[in-house]
């Protein structure tokens, strides 16, 4: 199989530029080599249209409708797949601040339970309530500051905030586990480790390289369906972020490699790389591969489909299809209660057995915890 990624609304580091709240990736995979296969027929038409590269951006709705009978004969006959994966910037900044500040590995006031196991999405739920955008605006500028002095001041002051508003919470466990983790951060600050240390670990905690993570859970999920391997993995090369993304591919290959076993904690997913291709990624000129033209087209217009903007009949025909065959995936606070809140509401009844053995395990974790909360 080969694969063609491509991304859109990339911001970098700016999370809250409120023209693009959301980052794209893009996927198109094929059994055939697409800038063999369908050079000929981007070549065509660039030609028809006088440009050098196909960029839908610039030839707009107009143009594409004229030649959406050749793009679904080419989707057609090339078997051609649409995968889309999507960041919300704003949810990420908050995912990142629970997973720093309520690692139950950094902060001794977490209760295990709460981090290891699926509850830490209700935590993450009821945290989420307690932040407004300029608060969650200031736990990112902490979060990508490369000074530990300025980034810890930040960083308590959002703990002081927080707790200011953590009675507004409606149960009294919710307001004891926030509460006393916030406390203890703001005691606390460079334990944490809130900040980043220099420049590639900016690039690390980008939403590039996030949703450039789910890209290759993706590749691998049509690899094990297709039961085939990846002859080419084609990204379109954009200088910042391609080192991170090449980082990612290498270090998922090598863990595949080593075996390493992904579980995090009971009840949450367990991470398989048996999957993930063998081949390296390919970073190359959006002009240089017929297969990086093609997939600018299907993210383009997917886009436009999930934000709502007009397309014409035509293209809509044209990328039906994908609506049956792609696969798609999100990292967004939504997202996140979608896929976790029917699983938390419908939790089997332990048996007393179960109670039991949960009731030893939390007080032994509830004294830990607590011991390091004493003049706090």
């Amino acid at each position: 199989m080969y694969f063609y990624v491509d991304e859109s609304g990339q911001t970098g580091l700016n999370l809250f530029d409120p023209q693009q709240p959301v980052l794209y990736y893009g996927v198109l995979s094929s059994p055939y080599d697409l800038n063999e296969a369908a050079k000929d027929s981007v070549q065509e038409l660039r030609k028809r249209f006088g440009v050098e590269r196909l960029h839908s951006n610039e030839l707009g709705v107009g143009r594409l409708t004229s030649v959406a009978l050749e793009l679904s004969a080419l989707q057609r006959d090339l078997d051609l797949t649409f995968d889309i994966y999507r960041v919300d910037k704003a949810d990420h900044a908050l995912i990142c601040f629970f997973d720093q500040v309520f690692d139950q590995g950094l902060n001794k006031a977490v209760p295990w339970t709460a981090y290891w196991t699926p509850l830490r999405y209700v935590v993450l739920a009821k945290l989420a309530y307690l932040f407004d955008e300029d608060l969650l605006k200031l736990a990112w500028k902490a979060r990508i500051e490369k000074n530990s002095a300025r980034a810890n001041a930040m960083l308590q002051q959002i703990c002081e905030v927080l707790l200011s508003r953590v009675d507004n919470l409606p149960d009294p466990r919710s307001r004891e586990i926030i509460g006393d983790a916030l406390k203890w951060a703001n005691r606390h600050p460079e334990e944490i480790h809130y900040n980043i240390y220099g420049n590639e670990d900016k690039l690390q905690i980008s939403p590039n390289l996030i949703g450039f993570q789910s890209v290759m859970h993706g590749i691998a999920l049509r690899l094990k369906i297709g039961e085939g391997k990846a002859a080419a993995i084609v990204v379109d090369r954009q200088g910042e972020f391609n080192k991170a993304q090449e980082y990612i591919a290498d270090f998922y290959r090598s863990a595949k490699e080593k075996n390493v076993p992904w579980e995090i904690g009971p009840g949450l997913p367990k991470m398989d790389l048996s999957n993930i291709p063998d081949v390296p990624i390919t970073c190359t000129p959006g002009d240089m591969d017929a297969g990086l033209e093609l997939v600018d087209i299907y993210l383009w217009l997917m886009k436009r489909v999930i934000e709502k903007k007009d397309v014409s009949p035509e293209l809509l025909e044209f990328i039906a299809p994908q609506f049956e065959k792609g696969m798609t995936d999100e990292v967004s606070f939504a997202g996140i209660m979608r896929r976790w809140e029917p699983v938390i509401m419908n939790l089997p009844e332990p048996s007393p057995e179960e109670r039991r053995k949960w009731r030893e395990v939390l007080t032994r974790h509830e004294e830990y915890r607590k011991q390091h909360l004493n003049g706090i």
